[in-house]
């Protein structure tokens, strides 16, 4: 009997968390769907889209607070073992060394072209790889396949050569030791760095300014891996290396070393996670910053933004004058997201008198940034990556502008009208929603999964999940908006 009576004190309290959570989660996503419409979307392009984002915003509110209730009534054993089905897809062979040598010389032939191709940045290859090809491209193709920078990673094969003429003893044996305490602190200047001359740097589509930039970058790189190891100063230090094994977590294709070769199985996105350790305060920085960096690019063009520090968007002035106000921006939007991410965890483990360490949570929990930032990254230069990419591709057929033809493409006519017309605009905004939308219910999902390994009770994980829910579903709402507001330049 009292085992019994226990069982259905139990039972009631699950179910009286729950009624709460339900009713914030209600609460929440009616608050948005008083939120003001926006009928107004501008690209870089002048691109206008008259649709009534007002009800995409509350729509989208409700499913992201739908998507913890759902999963608040779905069993954990069930879901940890959806997660850790695997599909084979049989082995290829390991060509991690020819492929990184053939990136390098790729990466090679570009810097020269940054200096002595053409001077247009949609003629010059370096700027439309680097900031469409790369950063765009193979940030998404990442986070959906996989590790796929491994096979690209330009130091790589360099640096197995170098290490192989030098003997065994000098791969083995680095002369300078990276400090443990220092973690992720290098990866997180040098993407701050990164992230700075792509928003802010007056002339970041320079051909020969990019150039010096990105071969001085991977000189300094290569020192820097020569003296404190590959491994060890990638998974540290070369920011480019960082972000992309963090989000080729997420990836759908998971590889596993066998001798010469790798063997290939098909999971859940998300599903590399269950047994993803929690990151110390400096990684979950480095991917605050990065969602960061793409919300305020997005946030800086926008008329509210240019409104508070007094600018005409009708009068906008050039990259120079808005260099200070950029740069503060920029930081304040960090820091807002890393206050208002740390609050959201320190009250949702208060809520349920968690006795887990706090920098444990949150360091845990930071990892459900990473499906947000993929969303927003897609969202956010999802037209870009559709014109420039094809201005790619002809700059690739004929990287120093002599005449060549070397892809078939250089005479390939750009249809930049692909992100214009009725139809292009209802197609491409419902794509950039269903991205947000999606990118915060997959990350409502990672939280959910590390909240049961922290919290041993379903009800209690489900209650310790409502802050971070609440601000992903603000977050959801910001990213809409950023997605439907005026912008200017």
């Amino acid at each position: 009997m009292w085992h019994t009576g226990k069982v259905m004190r139990g039972t009631n309290t699950a179910t009286t968390i729950q009624r709460k959570a339900a009713a914030v989660l209600a609460a929440c996503a009616a608050a948005a769907s008083h939120t003001s419409p926006a009928f107004a979307h501008a690209s870089d392009r002048g691109h206008v889209l008259l649709l009534p984002t007002g009800h995409y915003i509350a729509g989208a509110a409700f499913a992201v607070a739908a998507s913890l209730l759902v999963l608040a009534l779905l069993p954990p054993a069930r879901l940890v073992s959806i997660w850790r089905k695997r599909l084979p897809l049989g082995s290829i062979p390991d060509l991690r060394l020819p492929a990184s040598l053939a990136a390098f010389a790729v990466f090679a032939v570009l810097i020269t072209a940054g200096f002595i191709g053409s001077r247009d940045p949609l003629s010059n290859p370096l700027p439309l790889t680097v900031w469409t090809l790369l950063w765009v491209g193979l940030t998404l193709a990442q986070g959906l396949c996989g590790n796929l920078w491994s096979w690209l990673n330009p130091w790589y094969g360099p640096y197995s050569l170098v290490t192989g003429a030098l003997g065994a003893k000098a791969r083995q044996k680095t002369p300078l030791h990276l400090p443990e305490w220092l973690g992720y602190w290098p990866a997180v200047i040098l993407f701050f760095a990164f992230a700075w001359f792509e928003l802010i740097d007056p002339a970041p589509d320079d051909p020969a300014r990019l150039a010096m930039a990105a071969g001085l970058y991977w000189i300094i790189s290569f020192t820097a891996m020569l003296a404190f190891g590959f491994e060890r100063w990638s998974r540290q230090g070369e920011f480019l290396s960082a972000f992309f094994a963090m989000i080729g977590r997420f990836g759908i294709v998971e590889a596993s070393k066998d001798r010469s070769r790798l063997r290939l199985a098909l999971c859940w996105p998300g599903a590399k996670l269950y047994q993803a350790e929690a990151l110390p305060p400096a990684g979950a920085l480095f991917l605050l910053a990065t969602l960061a960096s793409v919300s305020f690019d997005g946030f800086s063009k926008t008329f509210f933004w240019l409104g508070l520090n007094s600018i005409n968007p009708l009068e906008l002035p050039g990259r120079t004058a808005l260099v200070a106000t950029n740069s503060f921006g920029l930081m304040a939007m960090f820091v807002a997201l890393a206050g208002v991410g740390l609050l959201a965890v320190v009250a949702g483990e208060r809520l349920v008198r968690s006795a887990a360490p706090l920098p444990e949570a949150a360091g845990l929990f930071v990892w459900s940034i990473v499906p947000i930032a993929l969303a927003y990254h897609f969202s956010h230069y999802l037209t870009a990556l559709l014109v420039n990419g094809q201005y790619a591709l002809v700059a690739l057929s004929d990287p120093f502008a002599l005449g060549w033809n070397l892809l078939g493409t250089a005479h390939m006519p750009v249809e930049a009208g692909i992100a214009m017309g009725a139809h292009s605009a209802w197609l491409l905004w419902n794509l950039q929603a269903a991205a947000i939308v999606g990118g915060h219910v997959l990350a409502v999902l990672v939280a959910h999964v590390f909240a049961w390994r922290l919290h041993p009770s379903a009800a209690s994980a489900s209650l310790s999940q409502l802050p971070l829910t609440v601000l992903m579903i603000g977050y959801t709402v910001f990213g809409l908006w950023l997605l439907s507001t005026a912008t200017a330049g």
